[in-house]
């Protein structure tokens, strides 16, 4: 899990950084790369705080791994 996400946020960080560069990163995208990170830090939390601190680590990562993977494939599409 961990090494897909490093990957695919190789690939985000890329695809967003080239659509910056390019002039072409609408505003919609900009309110994504922020309201993404504050969805999937809320989920975390709240599996942190529903398992009393004994959830396992893959279901900690797991709103930021369906994130960072959708973001890929969605880029990869432009």
């Amino acid at each position: 899990m961990v090494g897909e996400m490093a990957v695919a946020s190789v690939e985000t960080i890329g695809r967003r950084l080239l659509l910056i560069a390019r002039g072409r990163c609408s505003a919609a995208e900009y309110r994504r790369m922020v309201l993404e990170k504050v969805e999937a830090a809320r989920r975390s939390a709240a599996i942190v705080a529903t398992s009393a601190g004994k959830a396992k680590p893959q279901a900690v990562l797991a709103p930021w791994h369906g994130r960072v993977t959708a973001n890929a494939k969605r880029l990869r599409k432009r």
